[in-house]
């Protein structure tokens, strides 16, 4: 799938891999943010398959002009999860707005891990 909309200038359509790779390069630019991880092994056995696994680990699902975005991550040992997760939801959110001039309407974080 794809978001798509219009202007004066004609159409525009960005694809669902494209916002995937803004949310996971905004996610491994957050604080305590170790990596993007896929939630099942069958996700990750896929992956590996393909030529461009930059989206692993993030879920991008789009309604309309509408984006949803699940994210899984390993975080470090220490920091606060309640801390890491709002910032990253908001850094998410806003790069990938910027990016798309669509609207995010939820950003669901996934804690899978903790690395020391």
């Amino acid at each position: 799938m794809s978001v798509n909309t219009s202007n004066a200038y004609g159409k525009i359509s960005i694809s669902d891999s494209a916002i995937a790779k803004v949310a996971k390069n905004a996610a491994l630019e957050c604080y305590g943010i170790v990596d993007t991880v896929s939630r099942k092994i069958s996700d990750s056995f896929s992956e590996l398959l393909k030529k461009q696994p930059d989206g692993r680990g993030v879920k991008i699902v789009t309604s309309g002009d509408r984006i949803f975005i699940d994210v899984n991550v390993i975080i470090k040992y220490g920091v606060s999860i309640n801390a890491v997760a709002e910032s990253l939801k908001e850094s998410i959110k806003y790069k990938v707005e910027r990016f798309t001039g669509m609207i995010v309407d939820t950003v669901n974080v996934n804690i899978i891990g903790v690395k020391l």
